[in-house]
């Protein structure tokens, strides 16, 4: 074989593989855009009181049963940003951003816009 017909193959999979890639990030963007609009459609500030926040797998927080079942597999092994905060009387397991969980004070009051069981973003701090 001439090292012209190699490359020729070389390149058209660099472009075949380029392709591909393109029409997943495609079909990925736009779930994630309705992904978005759901959540900025549910979110809501409520005021919790943080009472611990670790990086755990899924599967070992005490989130439902449904709620574990809903993630994608290669997520349940992988250790998430976990909150465990007081709403009212309840007290609930939350996921969060990693940005979030590096600013959330433990042990506060804190006002946060929440989206079911995902902290979006911090509002303010009460002392």
């Amino acid at each position: 074989m001439n090292i012209w017909q190699i490359l020729l193959i070389i390149l058209a999979v660099l472009i075949a593989l380029g392709v591909v890639l393109y029409f997943l990030g495609k079909k990925m963007q736009t779930k994630m855009d309705q992904q978005q609009s759901l959540i900025n459609q549910h979110k809501m500030v409520t005021s919790i009181l943080v009472i611990d926040k670790k990086k755990s797998k899924i599967t070992d927080s005490n989130l439902p049963k449904m709620v574990i079942d809903q993630f994608p597999k290669w997520y349940r092994f992988r250790k998430m940003p976990l909150v465990k905060a007081k709403v009212g009387p309840q007290i609930t397991t939350f996921l969060c951003d990693e940005k979030v969980f590096k600013q959330l004070p433990t042990k506060k009051v804190v006002k946060v816009e929440i989206a079911g069981l995902y902290i979006l973003s911090i509002k303010s701090v009460k002392k």
